[in-house]
């Protein structure tokens, strides 16, 4: 039996043909013969040139997404077991940490379909009707391909209700412990698979994490200390560097070259520990969240970093104006002729490098307005704590932000602050969240390294 053609017409733009895998009800003509929802149906242009073949869904504004450019009979266990292989073929490829994303989405030609590895556990989150019908067998897909102790499911997203799906949550396959441990650049992190976010973890901004690693050192001088070679011993001649203050007394607390870093919206504090693993000196690790910081807490602990880091339960917003005030306070203080009877906030913290990885603030269109608000006003505060010569470390995962919004927005701040900004790192997504080109929806995340001056 056939399937059935969805014709698409004549004067829509051709995203199908730039590698677009989405198809808008209002891209098509007609639907020639019948289709279950979720069923397989080929897509043919306007003159019935066969395109691709995809999945069906009348009740999605999505109405068909692609999963092969070439004639598909069926979506079986078989089907998923080669996808699945060619998703593992690149993570081994790329990524050097087993713990990872394993597949994603669109960009595996697995529209709907998210695979992370937690240690031995598969999270699985399904968001659309013609990945839903077929649950078995990617379960039985996933069990052959990366043979897991476990397989859970964490399809509790709002999108799914725009597929007429329900939310779902639950062990699919095996042994699903809640708290699982992972490792990602030599460091260990607590996940929670139940109730983190997402499916428990933010894979995407492994390499972005690494990246900090030049930042986190070479600050020891603005403390007045420098490398002196002295007597390695007393009964030979062997000398060696060491670190001593400006009175000539040796310096004796390893970490005196790092840096002092402020990470806003740390959720499990993964910022942090590698601030600490490349050599920071001290961490202020802030979030909302007090099971957040709980967990950042745990996995700093698990690191070995306790003694470096300071943990604040706190908005990030008005954490970063009240620091802002106490500097205005002391710069106002210092000033001839100032009445400095009047006392200050006592706050007015600075650091040489400041971390802000937000969540999305735009997660519609028409919230754009708002989240540049948003995002210039923490940069604006996060710039003005930010030592002269130091760092800001800023990322936006909201995809309506687009790349070039993002740094204007920046820009704005920098101007407001009366701050030059010198760009070091621009950086996506890491290798295991692949991009296709094409699909400007993949090209969510935004994150940049700027190096901060006065004017």
């Amino acid at each position: 039996m056939s399937k059935a053609k969805v014709w698409l017409q004549k004067g829509r733009k051709k995203r199908l043909e730039a590698g677009h895998p989405w198809i808008y009800s209002n891209e098509i003509e007609k639907l020639e013969g019948e289709a279950e929802p979720g069923e397989l149906v080929d897509v043919v242009g306007h003159n019935g040139k066969y395109l691709a073949t995809g999945y069906y869904n009348p009740k999605s504004q999505i109405t068909v997404r692609v999963v092969s450019y070439q004639p598909l009979e069926k979506m079986d266990a078989a089907f998923f077991k080669e996808r699945f292989r060619s998703c593992e073929a690149h993570r081994s490829r790329f990524v050097p940490d087993r713990d990872c994303r394993l597949v994603y989405g669109e960009a595996d030609f697995l529209p709907g379909l998210v695979v992370d590895r937690f240690a031995d556990v598969l999270v699985v989150q399904i968001v659309t009707l013609g990945m839903d019908i077929r649950r078995d067998e990617i379960v039985e897909a996933l069990v052959d391909v990366f043979q897991p102790k476990g397989i859970y499911e964490r399809s509790d997203v709002g999108v799914r209700q725009l597929e007429g799906l329900e939310l779902l949550t639950g062990v699919l396959y095996g042994d699903c412990p809640r708290i699982l441990e992972i490792e990602e650049n030599g460091l260990k992190l607590e996940v929670d698979i139940v109730e983190g976010q997402k499916t428990g973890y933010f894979y995407d901004q492994r390499e972005n994490r690494a990246s900090i690693e030049p930042l986190m050192k070479g600050w020891g001088a603005r403390s007045g200390i420098r490398l002196e070679r002295r007597p390695a011993d007393t009964d030979t001649e062997n000398t060696t560097l060491v670190p001593v203050n400006s009175n000539g007394k040796e310096v004796t607390f390893p970490y005196w070259d790092g840096a002092t870093v402020l990470e806003c919206f740390a959720h499990t504090g993964s910022f942090t520990l590698h601030a600490c693993k490349y050599g920071a000196k001290k961490v202020t690790c802030l979030d909302v969240s007090e099971h957040a910081i709980d967990t950042a807490r745990r996995n700093v602990e698990r690191n070995g970093f306790t003694d470096r880091v300071e943990f604040v339960v706190a908005d990030a917003f008005d954490y970063l104006r009240t620091q802002v005030k106490g500097v205005e306070e002391r710069e106002e203080r210092s000033r001839a002729g100032t009445d400095t009877s009047k006392p200050i906030s006592g706050n007015g913290r600075t650091w040489d490098v400041v971390i802000l990885d937000p969540p999305a603030f735009a997660k519609t269109k028409s919230a754009v307005a708002g989240a540049c608000r948003g995002y210039k006003d923490i940069n604006l505060h996060g710039l003005k704590l930010v030592n002269e010569g130091g760092y800001l470390v800023t990322a936006s995962c909201s995809y309506h932000m687009r790349p070039d919004l993002f740094l204007e927005t920046i820009q704005e701040a920098a101007s407001d602050a009366g701050k030059l900004l010198r760009l070091v790192e621009w950086r996506a997504a890491g290798k295991d969240h692949p991009q296709l080109l094409g699909v400007p929806e993949g090209h969510y995340l935004k994150f940049a390294v700027f190096e901060v001056r006065s004017k």
